[in-house]
């Protein structure tokens, strides 16, 4: 899967993952390979990024999701890499 995750300022990571975990609006879910169409607000909280390089963790204030044919495009507002 590919994943981008934007900022207003930058683009915070682009590659390709074997997952991510989102803080969802009702409750954090994960995205794995072939996962459903799915558009979702996101709340406070942090996002896990699985991959083949290890794991990612990205602390964000609010955000949207989509994920359509194996990419998943994140926009976040106020996100910060943290240590995994």
């Amino acid at each position: 899967m590919k994943l981008t995750i934007l900022t207003p300022e930058k683009k915070l990571y682009e590659g390709e993952v074997t997952g991510v975990k989102v803080p969802g609006a009702a409750g954090s879910f994960e995205m794995l390979n072939n996962h459903a169409p799915i558009i979702s607000a996101l709340a406070k909280g942090p996002i896990r990024v699985n991959s083949a390089q290890g794991v990612k963790l990205f602390e964000i204030e609010s955000g949207f999701v989509e994920c359509l044919n194996n990419n998943i495009t994140v926009l976040v507002e106020g996100a910060t890499e943290v240590a995994a």
